[in-house]
């Protein structure tokens, strides 16, 4: 809502008037899943033994909302949490006047919607492999553009003049992007399949994309819990020249004597060489040829932020304390914020909207 007001004072200061605005609430759960006995998806624990702990808790809302703020003539909609297809999903809805209940056309339009959600990355952002996978002018790169017809037929394109490029390929790679089962997408909306959905290039920069479908929604909503998790202390030194490997190894050993000899409490606790362990651990690591320069980072998770402090401190000794040539050293200590995720009943969220009027 604050978010609604301030964006009516921008239209103001630019002379925009007659402007609509609605601002949907409606996300915040974190008294029913206080009040509820939940566990978490991820690891089964009673959310009740995290209650001290607990920061937040958002429901993933549908396009109900939206599509209502639109039908009371909404030009602007700010939500709260909401599933990513649904802010393509609710407009499609208003205009064509689709059913809440037609599953099939609801799948079709979350395809679309996952195809769009994150902008760039289907015109060749987070694609590009240079000499495999070329994309041009990603400098410039363009946002892509929906065609959509009456009955879910889409096309993606883009602006002729922006940077990347459309192919059946960008647009395989985002279909497939954070899907667990693509017969059983589930979202608010509807349960969406993928499992049929064809892609064919029609001309450069344009890919048809049909055949997605859907089943009736599910009865509960993913709700992201986020809560207190200790803090995480870390140091980093660099290395280079002939031997940094060995002498960053060493490096490693001392910190990690240092913090058994002075009691440092963690209960996680990594030694990593960046570019040459940090990804893949030593098994992968051991066959690739010696770096001329290598970064040494200690981290762990920590009760305190006191605690977590003195783990970037030891690794910031060694400038004095350590090999020859470490440099570049940096250290924080920070809060942690997790996330797991619940399943709560749909009944118990209910969205609305407030119109605020530039």
């Amino acid at each position: 809502l604050a978010a609604a007001r301030k964006t009516a004072e921008i239209a103001r200061s630019l002379g925009l008037g007659g402007i609509r605005i609605a601002a949907i609430t409606g996300d915040d759960v974190l008294d029913a899943v206080r009040s509820g006995d939940y566990r978490f998806e991820e690891s089964g624990e009673r959310v009740a033994d995290y209650d001290t702990r607990l920061v937040s808790a958002n429901a993933y809302l549908g396009a109900g909302a939206i599509v209502d703020a639109l039908s009371a003539g909404a030009q602007i909609v700010l939500t709260g949490r909401v599933a990513d297809p649904s802010l393509f999903v609710a407009p499609l809805i208003h205009e064509f006047g689709w059913r809440m209940d037609d599953w099939p056309t609801l799948g079709q339009a979350t395809v679309i919607g996952h195809l769009l959600e994150c902008a760039g990355q289907i015109t060749g952002g987070y694609f590009a492999d240079p000499g495999f996978k070329d994309v041009p002018a990603l400098a410039r790169l363009g946002f892509p553009i929906a065609e959509v017809g009456p009955d879910g037929a889409v096309v993606i394109t883009k602006l002729a003049q922006a940077g990347g490029r459309v192919t059946e390929a960008t647009c395989k790679e985002q279909l497939l992007y954070e899907i667990h089962d693509p017969q059983r997408y589930l979202q608010p909306d509807v349960v969406a399949d993928f499992s049929a959905v064809h892609i064919e290039q029609e001309g450069p920069d344009r890919v048809r994309v049909s055949g997605g479908n859907g089943a009736p929604r599910t009865d509960t909503l993913k709700v992201s819990v986020a809560y207190f998790d200790g803090f995480i202390g870390e140091g980093q030194i660099s290395y280079a020249g002939p031997g940094a490997l060995a002498r960053a190894r060493l490096a490693l050993d001392i910190v990690r004597e240092r913090l058994a000899l002075t009691g440092v409490q963690t209960h996680e606790l990594r030694f990593d060489l960046i570019g040459v362990n940090a990804l893949h651990g030593e098994a992968l690591a051991a066959g690739s040829g010696e770096p001329y320069e290598v970064r040494a980072r200690v981290t762990g998770r920590t009760a305190s932020l006191a605690q977590a402090v003195r783990i970037g401190n030891e690794v910031e000794t060694l400038y004095t304390n350590g090999p020859a040539g470490g440099g570049g050293v940096t250290k924080s200590a920070r809060e942690v914020v997790a996330v797991q995720s619940v399943l709560l009943p749909r009944e118990q969220v209910k969205p609305t909207f407030t119109m605020v009027e530039a």
